[in-house]
């Protein structure tokens, strides 16, 4: 077949069509489940929406929101993911690396150093090229899509960087194990698993917050951005305070406990490579938003979260949160007061709290308005496209969530991405969409191309015009979007201007 013309023609119709959209059309009853499936999931496609429309819209909702274990993957994503599995417990391999790098740092010759340091940068990217993959595999092919979604969401609201010391070897550990299994339960499970995940620890510095040395980088996020929100009624003095409670909060990965006195023994806590040390705790009294803190140990940072997770503010901050990332526009404060008011009757329940929001008046209205971040564009397109073709190469995905400016695990603040349409609705973002459009509707674009020197791409075109497509998705579109892919002169092309049409964008 032909390819793309890439001539500035073609690429004018694209972005008139993308600029000149207009409000969405009301979905008729068709697309009403795609829209549903479009707002909850990484994309919909052709398999996704055969199996709501055979459970039916509440069931699949509810066995959605209470998925009751683990993820079943497909055996092809399983395998893929199994295959790349590092051998041995986080605890293990983060004490391995330790001591790789300290093996390194003690060479004396130069270019024995340099090499041997090579090496344990290497260690660190692979890691972190296993964590992406297996991130984006989840994404594509898991079941439960509103899990994955919300995995996504919680991670980029507890944001680490995998770019800092060594987080690139805890970052997929952290996703697996402190956020992923919490996604859809309570909001203080996940509150303290992610503070006792070494990823977390070492991201906003509480491995090195002791008595007498306070660092309050953890203890500030976690009230401005993880719990109570700016303006959420908390001071400095509240910061302060909660930084000594977080005092010996830490990190060890040597198998031996550390030397403690007699008295102190019993306060140690040690969970994998967390450690509470009491040795490096501040057992002062606080007072933590009016609330006095007997200084006692480990049980002072579990009553401060207690105190965080039922405080009105963080209950408005975190519902208010989740309802703009699935609205995609800020929610109406009566949603907020509605959706607050479930989370401080269910102690956190997210699962309920989306019940409520998904069954919303304000939601269902708001089906198929809102604008794609770059990680639901990426997504849902090589969903779209491939179905439940297992790609063989997520390198391109994660170059294309790069380029658009959400990469994975590549946000440096610990604001974590932004989640307002304004952020990545503007020209320079639609160009850039355009290409990556013409890239995956033009051909494999290197997904079938197993990552490994002298492999062969497998034979595969993207499939846009099936029978999703003709049943549900062409339903959706406006006349000046039919227009323009009715000016296609190749399959290439039409499937480059389906991904970079108004409606796929929302």
């Amino acid at each position: 077949m032909a390819g793309p013309r890439p001539g500035s023609l073609f690429r004018c119709v694209v972005l008139g069509v993308l600029m000149a959209a207009g409000p969405a059309r009301a979905a008729p009853p068709p697309a009403a489940d795609l829209a549903l499936l479009d707002a909850l999931t990484w994309g919909a496609n052709a398999t996704s929406y055969a199996a709501l429309a055979a459970q039916g819209r509440e069931a699949w909702l509810a066995a959605q929101l209470r998925p009751g274990g683990p993820s079943v993957l497909p055996p092809a994503v399983q395998a893929r993911i199994d295959a790349g599995q590092p051998s041995g417990e986080l605890l293990d391999r983060l004490a391995a690396l330790d001591a790789q790098a300290k093996a390194a740092n003690a060479l004396s010759d130069p270019e024995a150093k340099k090499a041997a340091q090579s090496a344990y940068q290497g260690a660190l990217n692979d890691a972190l090229r296993r964590s992406v993959s297996d991130t984006i595999l989840r994404a594509l092919y898991a079941p439960d899509q509103i899990r994955e979604r919300m995995t996504w969401f919680w991670f980029n609201r507890f944001s680490v960087y995998q770019g800092k010391a060594n987080v690139r070897a805890m970052v997929g550990d952290y996703l697996d194990t402190a956020i992923r299994p919490h996604a859809l339960g309570r909001f203080r499970d996940l509150l303290g698993a992610t503070l006792e995940h070494p990823a977390m620890l070492r991201y906003l510095d509480n491995a090195e917050n002791a008595a007498g040395r306070l660092n309050e980088n953890y203890a500030r996020e976690l009230m401005e951005l993880h719990t109570l929100g700016v303006g959420g009624g908390y001071t400095q003095h509240d910061v302060e305070d909660l930084a000594r409670i977080l005092t010996g909060a830490g990190i060890e990965v040597r198998p031996e406990h550390p030397k403690l006195k007699p008295e102190l023994q019993g306060a140690l806590v040690r969970r994998g490579p967390f450690l509470f040390n009491p040795a490096r705790h501040d057992f002062g009294e606080k007072i933590l938003l009016g609330h006095p803190i007997r200084g006692r140990g480990f049980a002072e940072i579990a009553e401060a979260l207690d105190i965080l997770c039922r405080h009105p503010a963080t209950a408005r901050n975190v519902t208010r949160a989740m309802a703009a990332y699935l609205l995609g526009h800020p929610p109406s404060d009566a949603l907020v007061d509605r959706l607050a008011g479930v989370f401080g009757r269910t102690d956190g329940d997210i699962a309920a709290i989306l019940d409520v929001l998904v069954h919303a008046p304000e939601f269902q209205a708001g089906l198929g308005t809102g604008f794609k971040d770059p990680m639901r564009y990426v997504l849902s397109a090589v969903r779209l496209a491939y179905d439940d073709r297992v790609i063989l190469n997520t390198g391109p995905v994660q170059g294309w969530l790069g380029r658009l400016g959400e990469g994975l695990f590549n946000r440096s603040t610990p604001d974590g991405y932004p989640l307002d349409a304004a952020a990545w609705n503007g020209p320079g973002q639609l160009t850039t969409r355009f290409e990556i459009a013409r890239q995956i509707g033009g051909g494999p674009a290197g997904l079938f191309k197993p990552p490994m020197p002298d492999a062969v791409e497998e034979p595969a075109f993207p499939l846009l015009q099936n029978r999703l497509y003709f049943g549900a998705l062409a339903a959706t579109l406006t006349g000046q979007t039919r227009a323009a892919l009715g000016r296609a002169t190749s399959p290439q092309d039409w499937n480059t201007l389906f991904l970079s049409s108004p409606e796929f964008m929302r």
